[in-house]
């Protein structure tokens, strides 16, 4: 295999047929101005090509559905390895993509909690447990000496139905009694019940009383009987007492709550099993805001106060003569500004009104027609539309008077209360993914401490692959972002360095990596931990090919390509390449000459006064800001 990409004639965008040597396995720095050619020769050129030859590779079907890559403008590249771009893209925009689904921590999570998780009863909070014939055994004999009790199968539960298949195959498996809503009957007479009511019907497995020396044998048979019968549950009924609930399954024995086999998927709020049925995972609902459909309340509803009615600053026939009718009846004018307004007049405007009929006008095609017709409210109005509508364009226009509020439900949380309730070491798989990288990573490390030996064991592979990815992520600098922060939240820079520790933790080799200026946004002091980590992928048998102006990762550079020696038409010429210190040496390079210390930028002997006035923030707590407040004076370069 060839020790170097070899580039010969390149004369993509503003090249000027360049000819250019990469050593592979190196980490490599592409430089200049902006404008001089970097990205056209790193990404348009070298990567374009590495993408091309991948999709030639493919067979003609998988070939139809990527499309026909066009071949950069270049002579030829050898000893090219398959590339992966690592760019400065926006980050995505799908509302359920995660910083924890990106770097795939959450599925670590989730995979942990399956394995390891303690489910809760989502109403009392006790921990649940399943139990065996034997515990439900243990825990009958643990009753108090000449309790008396029934066995009972549950059955149905809250169904509405006569259920008469349910009580005929009791009677031809040779039950004697059922309780069907709390009372014992007879299976030998008519049992009939209403078909309109909800009923619950559970089969009396065994009467006992409970005392020293009882036969363990009859009771545990009573209870495997019940537990064939109830589906894994049975119902221990205590005589003028209460009722144990006990199951093979997990449940809760003072709730009555039966939870599910405990899954990856029970974590997921991409799924049905886990997701909350309430917002369906997304953690908020989006619902039209009064604030936006009456932005300025300054306004009369004649001067167009009830925006999404009055664009353009007119208001169709149909919805002022509705209007105009509500007006006359309550006794206020649509000349009035809406402040003046009652809460009572506002509210019928936006939500509705329910006492009767009012009169509409509308433009018929022999001219204005009056008919009366419910006023159903600005509010609902836009969300039957929006509802109701299959178009785009509508959808879009509607959604600008919408805002998103945390779900009531879930309380922002995106899962289910059955899948919040299992816990480790007290905490929820949410809890964690609320936490900042530092954070999760100090309780992943003292995770084992806190589990048994047999837990330790199941959880160890897991624990060390969101050791690494958590690790990974410091390293870079995001020890600051959460795990369940939003991708659409996230900086371009942000999304392309942990893009990249997504690549750390995937581990391939022989790959050529092209990254786009992964120092932005970066202060100065993690320099350092991003240029380790990129060190890491080369050190891992890759080829790193980094557009980069930072001079700390020029330094750290194995080789360094100088574009130039301007921008546009005056660049797209290899000014120098080499070792920083080549670069530094080089009397054609502007690089060079910052590099060397023969040119460095002015520092400004005044500076400027501004105009006295500020942009002025008070009580900033978006993402990981703690109630700050802030003054940014204007005229100034801040």
């Amino acid at each position: 295999m060839a020790d170097a990409i070899v580039v010969r004639g390149a004369r993509e965008h503003n090249l000027k047929n360049i000819d250019v040597v990469i050593p592979r396995g190196k980490l490599v720095v592409i430089t200049g101005v902006s404008g001089s050619g970097k990205s056209s020769l790193a990404f348009d050129t070298i990567y374009a090509e590495g993408q091309r030859r991948y999709v030639e590779s493919l067979s003609a079907y998988a070939r139809q559905f990527l499309g026909q890559m066009q071949k950069p403008d270049v002579d030829y590249i050898e000893g090219l390895s398959p590339a992966i771009s690592i760019d400065q893209k926006g980050p995505s925009h799908n509302p359920r993509s995660t910083v924890g689904t990106v770097t795939e921590i959450y599925d670590y999570l989730r995979l942990l909690f399956a394995r390891i998780g303690h489910p809760h009863c989502p109403e009392c909070g006790r921990e649940i447990q399943q139990q065996t014939v034997q515990q439900i055994v243990d825990a009958v004999l643990a009753l108090p000496v000449g309790t008396r009790i029934m066995v009972l199968a549950p059955l149905v539960r809250d169904r509405k139905g006569e259920h008469q298949q349910v009580l005929q195959d009791l009677r031809k498996s040779g039950f004697v009694r059922v309780r069907v809503d709390g009372e014992v009957r007879d299976l030998s007479d008519d049992v009939s019940l209403d078909k309109n009511r909800k009923h619950t019907i559970e089969a009396v497995v065994d009467r006992l009383v409970v005392r020293p020396g009882e036969d363990v044998s009859r009771i545990a048979e009573s209870v495997e009987v019940a537990l064939k019968r109830g589906a894994g549950v049975v119902l221990v009924k205590v005589v003028d007492g209460e009722e144990l609930l006990f199951s093979e399954h997990s449940a809760c024995v003072y709730c009555g709550i039966s939870l599910g086999e405990i899954e990856p998927r029970t974590f997921s709020f991409n799924s049905p099993h886990g997701a909350c049925p309430v917002c369906g995972g997304l953690g908020v609902k989006w619902e039209i805001d009064p604030s936006l459909v009456i932005p300025a309340p300054d306004l009369s509803i004649a001067e167009g106060a009830v925006f999404p009615w009055a664009k353009n600053g007119t208001m169709s026939l149909w919805y002022r003569s509705m209007l105009e009718s509500i007006a006359r009846r309550d006794g206020f004018s649509l000349t009035t500004p809406v402040r003046e307004l009652s809460e009572d007049q506002v509210n019928t405007i936006l939500y509705g009104d329910r006492r009767g009929p009012v009169l509409a006008t509308y433009d018929g095609r022999m001219g204005p027609v009056q008919r009366y017709t419910r006023f159903e409210g600005v509010i609902p109005n836009l969300e039957r539309r929006f509802r109701e509508t299959d178009s785009d364009a509508i959808r879009a226009e509607i959604s600008r008077y919408m805002s998103s509020h945390p779900c009531a439900a879930c309380r922002g949380k995106r899962l289910k209360p059955a899948s919040l309730a299992v816990k480790i070491n007290g905490l929820n798989i949410m809890d964690v993914a609320e936490m900042s990288v530092s954070q999760s990573l100090a309780w992943i490390e003292s995770l084992p401490e806190a589990i048994s030996e047999r837990e330790r064991y199941i959880a160890g592979q897991i624990l060390k692959e969101i050791h690494s990815r958590l690790g990974f992520l410091r390293d870079i600098g995001l020890n600051y972002i959460t795990i369940d922060r939003a991708s659409s939240t996230l900086s371009g820079g942000e999304a392309q360095r942990i893009h990249l520790a997504t690549q750390i933790g995937s581990g391939l080799t022989g790959v050529l990596y092209v990254c786009d200026e992964p120092t932005v946004g970066l202060h100065p002091a993690d320099d350092s931990r991003l240029i380790r980590t990129l060190e890491r992928l080369r050190d891992l048998g890759n080829t790193v090919l980094v557009v980069e102006h930072d001079e700390a990762m020029m330094r750290a550079a194995d080789h360094i390509i100088d574009m130039g020696p301007g921008a546009g038409k005056d660049g797209g010429h290899v000014v120098a390449t080499g070792t920083v210190e080549d670069i530094a040496a080089s009397p054609l390079s502007l690089t060079g000459a910052y590099l060397s210390g023969v040119r460095r930028i002015p520092m400004p002997t005044a500076r400027r006064k501004g105009n006295g006035k500020a942009i002025v923030v008070k009580g900033a707590r978006e993402n990981n800001l703690k109630n700050i407040d802030v003054e940014i004076p204007l005229g100034k370069f801040v």
